[in-house]
């Protein structure tokens, strides 16, 4: 359970990340990202880097 739970708040952090920098226009791939230049992908972005944190310390208080 707890290499699960680090592995699976480091994917959420990765991919929170590269949704809002995709939604701040930072990140331009795919170029054909529906997600681009649209703030609100900022928010969820942000969300899910929190909730990714929050996995990975949670499972390295596991062991």
């Amino acid at each position: 359970m707890r290499v699960l739970l680090t592995i699976v708040g480091l994917l959420g952090f990765a991919m929170g990340t590269l949704w809002f920098l995709q939604g701040a226009g930072i990140v331009r791939w795919p170029a054909s990202s529906f997600m681009l230049d649209q703030r609100i992908w900022m928010l969820w972005g942000a969300l899910l880097m929190a909730v990714g944190v929050g996995l990975f310390r949670w499972g390295r208080r596991l062991g």
